[in-house]
This record gives C-alpha cells, sequence and structure tokens, in this order.
C-alpha cells in the first residue's frame, strides 16, 4: 500500500495561505511576549521612585519572572508533548495575561514579586509557538519564517518603548502593565485558530486526526495531500508507537545526542543572558550619571542625591532606536543562516556582539555609545533567532517540545543573572558589566562552533 510521513504531506502542501495566517498568529504571539519582557526594564525606574527599592531589589523584579520561566518552561515542554501544542499555547498565554493584570493592582513590592513570578511561570509556555509552527513549515521555507517571528519580537520591543512613552505620562506604571499584558490576552483567544501539529498526533498513533488537520492545511493551500495512509515513517514496524512515546527529559541525554544537548543548552544560556542583559543595561547607562558610558550629569542635578532617576524624553527613544537595530540583525541572519549554516551565523553574531561590547569600555560620547548598542542588539538579535530555528530541528518529534522547552529553561539561568550584572554591578561600575557581556559573546560562540550537528537542508525527524 502507498503511504507517506507528515514530512512528505508538508513538504507536498508547500508553503501557502495557511502559513501565511501561522505567521501572523505566532508572530503576534512573539509581539506580546516581547512587550512583557521589554516591561521590565522600564519598569524599574518607576518602582524606585514609588517604593524606594534598592538595585538588588531592582534585579529581583526581573529575576523573578525568569526563575518562574525557567521552572515551568519543562513543565510546559511536558505538558505541550502530553496534551498537544495548541492547548498549551492557550493555557499559558491566557494565565501570563491575568497576571500581567493583577500587577497593577499590586499595593507592595513582595506582591509586585510574587505577581510577575506568575507571569514569568506562564510565559515559560508560549515558547512553545516555535514548536506548532516549526512543524507545518517545509523545509525550504523553515528558517526564513522561523526568523519572521523575530521581527514581530523586534516590533513587540520598540512598540513596548513608544507604549510607555505615551502612557507612563498620563497613566503611570500601572497603565503599562495593563497596556503591555492585552495583546497576550488578544492571542489566548485567537490561538484557538491554530490546529493541532499534526506530527503531534501521529506520534501519539492518532492517524485519524492528523490526517484531517493536513487535509485541512492543504484546503487552505489549494494543493492536495499525497496518496496513501499516513505512517509515523516509511519503514514504519508495530513496535514503532510505543518506540515513539514521549521518553523524558533522560532522552535528551542519551549517548547520540547528548554532547549536542549541553551545548545547545550552553548556547542557549549564554543567548538569553546577553540579550535581556543589553536591555536591562541599556537602561543603566542612561539613567547613570558617566557621561563617559551614555549617561547624564543631568540626572545626578535633577535627584540629587536620590536613587530615583525617571526615563526621560530621550531616553525612551533612544530606546526605541536599539529596539529596531534587531531588524537588520534579523535580516543579516535571514540572508546567510541557509548560505552558511545554523552554527556559523550563531557562532559569527555571537562573536560580534562580544567585541562590541569590549569597545563599551571605553570613553565615548553618547551618540556613539548609542551606534555600539545598535550593533551589539543587531547580532545578538540575530543569535538569539537563529539557535531557535536550530533548536526544534535538531530534536525528533516525540521530544522536540521537551527539548526546546529544556533549553529555554537553561536559557533562563541567564536571564536569572544578568539583571544582577546590568542592575547590581552595573550600579556599582559599568564597565566590569559590560565585559562581562562581552565574553558571555565569545563563550557563546565558541559553544555554537562546536555543536556537531548541522540541520541547515535537512527534514524536521519524527525518530531518532
Amino acid at each position: 500500500a502507498t503511504t507517506y510521513t507528515v514530512s512528505d504531506a508538508v513538504e507536498s502542501i508547500g508553503f501557502g495561505r495557511f502559513q501565511l495566517i501561522m505567521s501572523a498568529l505566532c508572530g503576534f504571539a512573539q509581539m506580546a511576549d516581547s512587550m512583557e519582557i521589554m516591561l521590565l526594564s522600564l519598569l524599574s525606574p518607576s518602582l524606585v521612585c514609588e517604593w524606594g527599592i534598592t538595585p538588588a531589589e531592582q534585579a529581583l523584579c526581573t529575576t523573578c519572572v525568569f526563575l518562574g520561566w525557567m521552572i515551568f518552561s519543562p513543565v510546559w515542554g511536558w505538558f505541550c508533548d502530553r496534551y498537544g501544542r495548541r492547548t498549551g499555547l492557550f493555557l499559558s498565554s491566557l494565565i501570563a495575561s491575568i497576571f500581567g493584570i493583577a500587577t497593577a493592582a499590586a499595593t507592595s513590592y513582595p506582591m509586585f514579586v510574587v505577581l510577575r513570578g506568575c507571569v514569568g511561570m506562564a510565559l515559560g509556555g508560549t515558547t512553545q509557538t516555535a514548536t506548532i509552527y516549526s512543524e507545518f513549515l517545509p523545509t525550504k521555507n523553515r528558517a526564513g519564517c522561523i526568523i519572521l517571528l523575530a521581527f514581530f519580537w523586534a516590533i513587540g520591543s520598540a512598540v513596548e518603548a513608544v507604549v510607555a512613552l505615551i502612557v507612563m505620562p498620563i497613566l503611570g506604571w500601572r497603565g503599562l502593565v495593563v497596556f503591555s499584558s492585552l495583546p497576550l490576552l488578544v492571542f489566548a483567544f485567537c490561538s484557538w485558530w491554530l490546529p493541532e501539529s499534526a506530527r503531534y498526533y501521529v506520534a501519539r498513533g492518532e492517524k485519524d486526526k492528523a490526517t484531517k488537520v493536513l487535509e485541512r492545511v492543504a484546503r487552505y493551500n489549494k494543493k492536495l495531500l499525497p496518496e496513501g495512509d499516513i505512517v509515523l515513517h516509511q519503514t514504519e514496524q508495530n513496535g514503532a508507537k510505543q518506540m515513539m512515546k514521549p521518553t523524558g527529559i533522560l532522552a535528551l541525554l542519551s549517548k547520540p545526542i547528548l554532547a549536542t544537548t549541553l551545548l545547545v543548552w550552553v548556547v542557549w544560556m549564554m543567548n538569553v543572558f546577553s540579550y535581556y542583559g543589553m536591555t536591562l543595561y541599556t537602561t543603566k547607562l542612561f539613567q547613570s550619571t558617566d557621561e563617559c558610558h551614555g549617561g547624564s550629569v543631568e540626572n545626578a542635578h535633577e535627584n540629587g542625591t536620590s536613587s530615583c532617576v525617571p526615563l526621560r524624553h530621550e531616553d525612551y527613544v533612544d530606546m526605541i532606536t536599539t529596539s529596531f537595530s534587531e531588524v537588520p540583525g534579523l535580516i543579516i541572519t535571514f540572508l546567510l543562516i541557509d548560505r552558511i549554516g545554523r552554527k556559523r551565523i550563531m557562532a559569527v553574531e555571537l562573536f560580534v556582539f562580544g567585541i562590541a561590547n569590549y569597545l563599551l569600555y571605553f570613553c565615548m560620547n553618547r551618540s556613539l555609545i548609542v551606534a555600539i548598542l545598535f550593533v551589539a542588539r543587531a547580532f545578538i538579535a540575530g543569535a538569539f533567532q537563529a539557535v531557535y530555528v536550530y533548536t526544534p530541528e535538531v530534536y525528533p518529534t516525540p521530544m522536540r517540545a521537551l527539548g526546546i522547552g529544556t533549553a529555554s529553561a537553561f536559557g533562563r539561568i541567564g536571564a536569572i543573572i544578568t539583571p544582577y550584572v546590568a542592575q547590581v554591578i552595573g550600579d556599582y561600575n559599568l564597565v566590569y558589566a559590560t565585559l562581562i557581556y562581552g565574553t558571555s559573546g565569545l563563550i557563546g560562540a565558541l559553544a555554537s562552533f562546536l555543536l556537531p550537528i548541522e540541520t541547515a537542508g535537512r527534514q524536521m525527524m519524527d525518530t531518532h
């Protein structure tokens, strides 16, 4: 009898109207996530003014979000492998938006920290947009489409800065928190348009459901499915269904893929540490009184000895500028990721990021500082998105969501540490922080170079 796999069907159906709609939905989810994260760097100055919190307490505001994210990313990955990608996305987005809006009602610093920690727990599940999205993409379109999601992320960062510029003077930080949480609420209900992953259904032995999903995709794209019955893989045996059940985190550490998993974790950690660190560090630079590193003596004159230094109009404008810097970085990644491969593009971009940070050691005027920050954020954004392309490609379907969830969890270790570098060490000495970020870029570049598997041009695997 004639048979075909999900990969065969996805390649046959190709890229069309269905993937365009899915790109818009998943892109909107990325934008919503980005706004929640960019919010963290914008809130700290206002919280200092309202509750008089210390630099360490400022860092904890960010750390609590990423701690929740780290702990629950593997949980959401397991949930999505067990109960479906779409269900996990709906629940995580809904919970994140509810706790996000609730944050606006926080009456004390401890209450604020707890509520933001709950937001972080839920955000650990929204990263699964990359999983479900990648599983519907043909091989030749996969890298470019996943990078497309990063354009939405970059837009989200810039939009958040624009919203802050408009909302903060009128409604304060509480109004900004509410506005920042609404997009996730909208996505939670829009996510039900998304079909469940056909690869997920086949891996669970529910072939009829997988066929219906693929028929729906084919209708949207005005294409026909291959003839025959759907199978797990072309040499499917009776025992395949048992083999394809999710095998847990130990499978990620099994001998054939152990080196890849460990290096992927390092690359994620350095990417996340560096990417979010630069967002927080930019705010710290602009708030400082060090004119050599982007600050202004006006900050001291206007506030005396107080640590309450509200962001000025100029600061918001420069933050919008550096947020848009991610766009050229993503264009570079888009153009080169298939030509030179995932490993090389990550290694090159992390290396350039590291060197750019070392340059911040030197005394320069603010315009040059903004230009270097522009370059640094461009390349770390490109590297971060390249690892989002690489990770779902390197793991087979039964462990793909768990693989991304676990890698994301290790990435959040970097995110937990980075506020203390950007805000605490940066408050003590701006130069120390930039040297640490430069070194993290070089470590990430080395780990990327050492990855044993290149996934460019390879179909997504449904089995080991």
